[in-house]
């Protein structure tokens, strides 16, 4: 690499499941799961805030189910709160539009997949979520981490955690780097100063989750997404049934950029670009760019009920992508297909 050319920084966030956003996308999550359980054909948008011993539930929401129990969702997730709950019917002048196959709103949503990672997902994305899941099995409330990386190694690393003493919590740090062989490789100790650790930078806390701070759905799009360095399309994913394409599109998104880099051995980098507009099926755009080249995306019904099928997305699943991100889990849109 020439000498004139800066090396780059790449930095990427995670949250915990105890962080009062993504409580916020388990509870919305959640209903549409329950919903989902009873009436595959549900129509759910779903929207919570909540924070100081108040969930407020809202959005649209027409299924023949019968036996969905907001409060107790609500409060199995969020514990003792009280709930403002305030949900109406599909409006008819939107479902006239998905009723007949068309897309529930306009949109672009991007699919992305690399091959730094097994999981196809940026390394630093990788990173920070693999910290934050190791350090929410010791302490299981609100947390943070980020990791910012440069040449695949780690430059710095930071690590908030409610109710974890500092000394702990580093000790946790250094314990998640030494026993993870891949993590190690990035964790070059004392090599050009790297990296630096930021410990609980504000101080030790105890006050996290809905006693600190107000959270919402759909507020952590980038981690949710691919990391801050891949475009944000489309709309928050949780609490949205597969009608609507911000969720099922870019669901759909994911899978093609995924298939794309496996079929294309030489690939390194994959984007792809969806968009709609409301109740129509036919997408406006189905591109793929492979290594900064772009071609027509062939091969796939990319329509919303075509989406649906071949991604079985008519299923209550959707709880468990609320936690750490929506794809680098082995989810149904990412694995091997030969055909769609």
């Amino acid at each position: 690499m020439s000498a004139n050319i800066p090396i780059e920084y790449r930095t990427a966030e995670s949250v915990s499941p105890g962080h009062p956003d993504k409580i916020c996308d388990r509870i919305s999550d959640a209903i549409l799961d329950a919903h989902l359980h009873e009436d595959k054909d549900a129509r759910v948008a779903v929207d919570v805030a909540g924070g100081h011993g108040i969930v407020f539930v809202t959005g649209e929401v027409t299924s023949r189910a019968k036996a969905v129990d907001v409060p107790a969702i609500v409060r199995r997730i969020a514990g003792d709160v009280k709930l403002i709950e305030n949900i109406a019917a599909q409006s008819p002048e939107i479902a006239a539009g998905v009723d007949t196959g068309g897309a529930g709103d306009q949109g672009i949503m991007i699919g992305y997949a690399t091959r730094e990672t097994p999981e196809l997902l940026p390394l630093e994305v990788i990173l920070a979520r693999s910290l934050n899941q190791y350090l929410y099995e010791r302490w299981p409330y609100d947390g943070k981490t980020q990791v910012t990386v440069r040449e695949r190694e780690m430059t710095s690393i930071v690590a908030s955690f409610q109710h974890a003493p500092h000394d702990e919590l580093e000790e946790a740090v250094k314990q998640w780097a030494r026993t993870q062989t891949w993590v190690s490789a990035c964790f070059v100790k004392h090599r050009n100063g790297n990296p630096t650790l930021h410990i609980n930078p504000a101080g030790d806390w105890k006050i996290g989750g809905f006693d600190a701070d107000a959270g919402l759905t759909g507020r952590k799009l980038a981690v949710d997404n691919y990391g801050p360095r891949t475009p944000v399309g489309g709309g928050a994913f949780s609490g949205k049934d597969p009608s609507k394409v911000d969720r099922s599109a870019a669901y759909a998104a994911r899978q093609i950029a995924v298939d794309y880099l496996r079929q294309r051995p030489n690939a390194q980098e994959v984007f792809v670009r969806l968009a709609y507009a409301i109740g129509v099926a036919e997408p406006l755009e189905a591109t793929v760019i492979l290594d900064g080249i772009p071609e027509q995306v062939v091969g796939y019904d990319t329509t919303p009920n075509g989406i649906i099928r071949w991604l079985d997305l008519r299923r209550p699943i959707y709880e468990k992508t609320a936690a750490y991100g929506h794809f680098g889990h082995g989810f149904t849109w990412e694995e091997p297909r030969t055909s769609v």
